[in-house]
């Protein structure tokens, strides 16, 4: 069973290349782990953004960014990325980095977690919804929207 942990910046280049697979996975362009790596050390030595890690060595990773919300107090959390490497998958492994995710979260007293899944990406939309996720409003009857643009 892969036990599951914070991450540290000592694990920045191993998550690097975890999130080079998993877009290279999906056929999502990535910049590299040589880029990823320095951008993800930065990150986590700060406190707006941390990583939940299972295994030795990882087999996957959740990364999740704080940020301060007009509508709550305390901080909103959103899920950037839960990644678990193919062959490991349908073993539980995502299940306890929710959990872990979930207990920090807490612990910093984040108010709501929000998580983006592709529309078309239904097992990721099934594991979420299983863990008491959903991608309509309050109301429970309008689906929400993720709208991007990039400005570079």
């Amino acid at each position: 069973m892969a036990t599951t942990r914070l991450a540290t910046t000592a694990d920045a280049e191993a998550l690097a290349r975890l999130l080079h697979d998993f877009n290279t996975e999906y056929a999502t362009e990535s910049p590299g782990p040589d880029v990823l790596a320095p951008r993800l050390r930065r990150l986590l030595d700060g406190d707006q953004t941390f990583a939940v890690v299972a295994g030795e060595p990882i087999v996957g990773f959740g990364l999740v960014t704080l940020r301060p919300n007009v509508w709550f107090d305390e901080p909103v959390a959103l899920l950037d990325e839960l990644y678990v490497i193919p062959d490991r998958r349908g073993h539980g492994i995502g299940t306890r980095l929710i959990a872990l995710m979930e207990s920090t979260c807490r612990e910093r007293g984040v108010e709501q977690i929000e998580i983006n899944v592709d529309e078309g990406d239904h097992d990721a939309r099934r594991f979420y919804e299983r863990h008491g996720y959903r991608c309509t409003g309050p109301d429970g009857d309008e689906r929400m929207l993720f709208y991007e643009r990039s400005l570079s």
